[in-house]
């Protein structure tokens, strides 16, 4: 046997041959083949997913690249302008003259000089529209405020079933401009002011007594509801429609004409840094508008507080998008979080009072802000149902539709729920524009003619001068509380120069709002009456049903009261108020705080409280009942202020 062959030598390397013909440059072409191979054995699905994050990468840079680049452009531009910008001692408002043609100082920026914001009447108003660093200049001229009253910059500058308030000039100076119409700026600054940080010390007693009232009804919020919608005082809780601190934002203004220093401060603190409108939520396009931009629009105008007016603008841009309809009648709800405005669930109506009772507070932010767009949506509005058909001698219906834009259930006339603020708007919006608008004017002389032709009755056996409805031709002698806004309506327009007598139907329709309280037990209004038409010793001129005894804390009564005794200084109108304050002393008050609606005016022993303290309460009842026992006439003068229908103050454009 042979032994086996031995095995080759182990080789710890190996050997590679490189093909011949085949051309080599180096190491980069290697790699690049490499390279190219290896992409190549990639999926499409693969290949396509690094193209993708490739092409983002180059977009990224590209917008980094532009947004540095305006940035510096910006920053270029402002400080060329800061010299234009910077007046020495700025307003505490926006004047509607020039900075360097206003020299007045901040309150508490000079000793020689009473704070701006103490004077009766409006503020000066910049009418001017803002160019588009506005935002940066409103950013810098907070900061400028603070700094001229010695203070730091505030970090917050920096940085169920529900109840419906109305049922379910010249041209202006050279560098002004207002858009849509021109409003008379006042020739030099008003000679009235709030003087309300010295209010307490000329309050009368009955003032005192609504103050006390306002401090009740506030203590039960603050502890019970804080930062919420409303007030739940029998149950210590509350009640959310909207989420957005609704009593809060309706009762800023009426803490500030009460003088309620401290109460205002802690409010204006949770506005900066608590009212945040980025949240998914539907809110009332008309309830929101009356009761949040007007309650803002009016804290800003007395206060002169421009964190108000940025919240204002934020909300109203945010409302936008329920005119965006067919027909330019807005929907009734809009998502102030998502932008979706809709229409009822049950119909594609709105009703006619909700679409036409937004217009003061949307007019009067377009003319502080200069943005056209707020203005432009509502008077398109007014413009439309002025054009309908299916009014009756000035009366309209109830309900309009918002793809088609006519009038819809016709032929029932009312001047309560769903149509009362209606005629209250067209009045309003001729006195804040200055008595300029004529065709507002003939609406309105022209319902007034309506309502004395088809609504108005006399009950028996008292004779007292009521407003009824037509419904189909067929008249009812029912009438809303609502509808006792209506003389002081009729006051204000006698006020402002029309016929002397709409003074004398207001009287007879203010004594009839009286006995509707009067003439309960508990000396407060239901929410519904019925007349008496015929001659029955045994009966009183104002019955009611079951279903209608319950008493909101409603304000129109005392609405009214305040018009007609600011107007012709009656005093009576004052002690009919006095007895309505306590009667709510009485039978709504909670003592563990707040005041509460009840369920039934005829039963002094059992009122029956709801357990509910409407926001409209602090906004307006107590507000009004204030003012009423006001002996000063330039406390928010007629002649200079314009209320909305939630009772919030905003200025007229062109002061008699």
């Amino acid at each position: 046997m042979y032994p086996p062959p031995p095995l080759p030598p182990r080789r710890d390397f190996i050997s590679v041959t490189l093909s011949p013909g085949r051309s080599y440059d180096g190491v980069q072409g290697l790699r690049r083949r490499s390279f190219w191979r290896k992409w190549k054995q990639l999926s499409r699905l693969q290949r396509n997913v690094v193209l993708f994050l490739l092409a983002f990468l180059m977009l990224c840079g590209l917008l980094s690249y532009i947004s540095v680049a305006d940035e510096w452009k910006a920053v270029g531009s402002r400080s060329a302008e800061g010299p234009k910008m910077r007046p020495a001692n700025p307003p505490v408002l926006p004047a509607p003259r020039r900075a360097a043609e206003n020299p007045e100082t901040f309150a508490g920026a000079s000793p020689q000089k009473p704070p701006r914001h103490f004077r009766r009447g409006p503020p000066n108003l910049q009418i001017r529209a803002p160019d588009g660093d506005a935002k940066d200049r409103r950013q810098e001229e907070a900061q400028r405020r603070a700094e001229a009253v010695g203070e730091a910059p505030r970090e917050d500058e920096a940085q169920g079933s529900r109840v419906s308030r109305r049922g379910t000039g010249p041209e202006p100076e050279r560098g002004t401009q207002l858009p849509l119409r021109k409003a008379e700026a006042p020739a030099r600054p008003s000679p009235q002011a709030l003087r309300t940080r010295n209010s307490p010390a000329s309050q009368n007693e009955r003032q005192k007594a609504v103050v006390a009232a306002f401090r009740h009804a506030w203590a039960g919020y603050r502890k019970f509801a804080w930062g919420h919608d409303e007030l739940k005082p029998v149950s210590k809780s509350f009640s959310e429609w909207f989420g957005l601190g609704l009593t809060l934002i309706d009762a800023l203004d009426t803490m500030w004409i009460l003088g309620l220093k401290k109460e205002f401060e802690e409010a204006r603190k949770w506005v900066s840094q608590r009212l945040l409108f980025q949240k998914n939520v539907d809110v009332n396009l008309f309830e929101s508008t009356i009761r949040i931009l007007g309650g803002l629009l009016s804290a800003f105008h007395l206060s002169g507080d421009v964190l108000f007016l940025k919240k204002a603008e934020d909300f109203g841009n945010r409302l936008m998008p329920a005119f965006q309809t067919p027909s330019k009648i807005p929907y009734s709800d809009v998502n102030i979080g998502t932008g979706v405005a809709h229409p009822p669930r049950w119909t594609s109506d709105s009703t006619v009072a909700e679409v036409t009772s937004i217009q003061l507070e949307f007019r009067e932010l377009s003319r502080l802000t200069g943005v056209k767009k707020f203005q432009e949506a509502v008077e398109e509005v007014t413009r439309r149902v002025h054009s309908l058909r299916g009014k009756k001698d000035g009366l309209v219906p109830m309900f309009i539709n918002t793809n088609s834009g006519l009038f819809t259930h016709l032929g029932v006339f009312t001047l309560g729920a769903r149509a009362d603020s209606y005629y209250e708007y067209l009045l309003k919006q001729w006195i804040q524009g200055g008595k300029k608008e004529t065709q507002l004017l003939e609406d309105y002389l022209e319902a007034v003619e309506g309502i004395k032709k088809h609504l108005l009755h006399r009950s028996e056996p008292g004779k007292l001068t009521f407003v009824g409805e037509l419904a189909h031709g067929r008249f009812s002698a029912k009438m809303d509380h609502l509808v006792c806004f209506l003389p002081g309506t009729l006051a204000l327009g006698a006020h402002h120069g029309l016929p002397a007598d709409h003074m004398e139907l207001a009287r007879a329709l203010m004594d009839t709002c009286y006995q509707m309280n009067r003439q309960m037990e508990t000396g407060l209004s239901p929410e519904i009456v019925h007349f008496n038409l015929h001659p029955q010793k045994s009966r009183k001129d104002v019955q009611v049903k079951a279903a209608d005894r319950h008493n909101l804390l409603r304000p129109e009564t005392v609405e009214s009261l305040f018009y007609l005794y600011r107007l012709t200084g009656d005093r009576k109108y004052q002690d009919w108020g006095w007895e309505l304050l306590r009667s709510f002393n009485t039978y709504t008050r909670v003592p563990s705080g707040g005041y509460s609606s009840i369920s039934n005016v005829q039963d002094p022993r059992n009122p029956q409280p709801r357990d509910k303290m409407e926001s409209f309460f602090l906004g307006e009842t107590l507000k009004y009942l204030y003012l009423l026992f006001s002996d000063d006439p330039d406390l928010l003068s007629l002649d200079t202020y314009v209320f909305n229908t939630e009772a919030h103050p905003l200025p007229i454009w062109a002061p008699s």
